[in-house]
This record gives C-alpha cells, structure tokens and sequence, in this order.
C-alpha cells in the first residue's frame, strides 16, 4: 500500500471532485485493487479486496496527517468502501457527510451518495466526456441532444450550461432521474431538459418521434444483468444512430470494460453504421493513468454525414 500513502502525503487540497489514486490503473504493483478519490469535503477510500483492520487504521493515520497539513481548522471527514461481486460494503470512517452532499466540476454543481449504493451518482473518470459535450454545446448554440442511459443526467446538466436548446435523458432508473433533475435544480436549469423513465431497447418510436438530435450521447453499462450486455447488446444501439443524428451530428460512445478495446467499438460502427465518421477517441483524465489504453474507459467521437 506505500503507492497510496505516498499519493496521501502529497496530495493537494482539491476544490473539485476528482481521483487522486488509481491503483485500478495497474501503474502500482500491489495497489491494484485501491484507489483514492475526493468528493469535497469527503475523502472516499475504495478497496477491491478486504483490509485488515490495521490497514484501515494506518489509513486513517496517513489521511490525518495529511489534513492537518491541508486544512488543519476542519474535521476529517472519509468513507472506505469494499467493493466485490457487483456488491458494497461502506463504512463512514472518520468525521460525517453532508446531506444533501454536493460536488463540483467545472463550476456544475452535482449530488453525490458515498454511504448508500455501489456507485455514487456522478463518475469522475467521464470528465473529459462532460467538457467534450459544452464544447461541442457551446460551438452550436441551440443543440438538441438525446442522452441515453442518462444516470443522473450530468450530461444534460453541463450541455444546458453550454448552450444546448433540449435534452431528451432516458434512463431505467427512476431513482436516477429524480437526482438528474435535482442537479437540473442545483444549476438553476428549469427549462430544456426531459426526462423519461424507460426501457430504451423498448421506447425507441418514442425517442426516435423526439429527433433527429444534434448530439446522442450512449453511456451504458458495460454489463448489468437483464439490462444490458456491451458485447451483445451495444450494436443494436449503434445501427439505430443514423435515424436518430441531425445531417453534421455527433455521437458519443462511451465503453468502461477492461475487456473490451476500442477496436470493439469501431468494428460495431464500420458494421452497423458506416456513415458516421470517427472523430477522435477522447483522452482520459490524467489521474486515471492504465498500464493499457485498450482497457481502461474508452469515449470515441463520431459524426454524421452532412
């Protein structure tokens, strides 16, 4: 674990969420299974494999130290989870959580959960994926933009700020969508978004009667059993985005399985839709460093011809 402790020690006091270790990355023999995040003003420890009590304690001692440095007129606060077999056991380890807890990125302001739920409502390592969707918001004022498999909707928070004219965010999840539309609220965005609670593989007369969009955005699971599997079910998105773009519109695919590359990705496309053409494949951000590009999160930008 001394990966981790020296990241501790000189870690800066940060403002916005962010990751500051990803031993997931593999760049840390023996740290593979620990990362570090910050969800101000909550430090959130997160393991793959069980600690021992006495990790935990050197954990403890290791972020105190630093915080007193940091911040000494403030309380510590930090959570460890223990995650495995798509199951979590969370701890608060020191100090509270604010409730509601609000982070922020690039001035967006966003609802975190770090004590209930495997994930936590806002993913840190699709950053890069956010300021690509206000850049492409702000070049084109007035986009309409489909946001599939929405989550909390962080997508349509940051395209709304940049510009965009409509958000259409589906999404199974009920629970997610109530928090996408407190993020909408914590923005002071009252207008341009919808939301629709549906099976998007069931729902498409719907979402495609909504179109054609400027921008469709496509964060899925890479596996969530009974409702989506990338590696079977990621197609029949894919052959559905040449009816769904504007003439000149784009589409971001976003893939998070270490199993598969991009090229997984770019078969689908070049098979399902050969109009659209590749853009660039988006970098990540850098505190999600990985032994192997192929494995780590994979965001591709493609457009549509005209």
């Amino acid at each position: 674990m001394q990966a981790l402790f020296d990241a501790i020690a000189r870690m800066p006091l940060p403002t916005d969420a962010c990751r500051v270790f990803h031993g997931r990355g593999g760049l840390y023999p023996g740290c593979e299974h620990l990362t570090l995040d910050a969800f101000p003003p909550v430090w959130l420890v997160t393991s793959f494999l069980p600690l021992e009590e006495a990790d935990l304690a050197r954990l403890h001692d290791a972020l105190s130290a630093r915080w007193a440095q940091l911040n000494p007129d403030e309380p510590l606060n930090w959570v460890f989870q223990y995650r495995h077999e798509a199951r979590a056991e969370t701890r608060l380890m020191a100090g509270s959580v604010p409730e509601p807890h609000l982070v922020t990125e690039d001035g967006a302001a966003f609802r975190v959960h770090l004590l209930r739920g495997l994930n936590h409502g806002f993913f840190l390592d699709m950053a890069e994926g956010r300021r690509r969707v206000r850049e492409l918001a702000a070049a084109r004022p007035g986009l309409k933009v489909l946001n599939l498999f929405a989550y909390t909707c962080s997508f349509s928070v940051v395209a709304l700020q940049a510009g965009a004219r409509q958000v259409t965010n589906v999404d199974m999840s009920d629970g997610a969508l109530a928090i996408g539309k407190r993020n909408h609220l914590h923005n002071g965005l009252t207008a341009g978004a919808s939301f629709l609670p549906h099976d998007i593989f069931s729902s498409w007369g719907k979402i495609t009667r909504g179109g054609p969009y400027d921008l469709v955005v496509l964060d899925p699971p890479s596996y969530q059993k009974g409702s989506f599997v990338a590696e079977k079910d990621y197609a029949r998105l894919i052959r559905r985005l040449p009816d769904l773009l504007a003439p000149g519109g784009h589409a971001l695919l976003c893939l998070n399985s270490p199993k598969l590359g991009v090229g997984f990705l770019q078969a689908l496309v070049e098979a399902q839709a050969p109009g659209l053409v590749f853009c660039e494949r988006l970098p990540n951000p850098p505190a999600f460093g990985d032994v192997s590009s192929e494995r780590s999160l994979k965001v591709l930008l493609y457009r549509a011809e005209g």
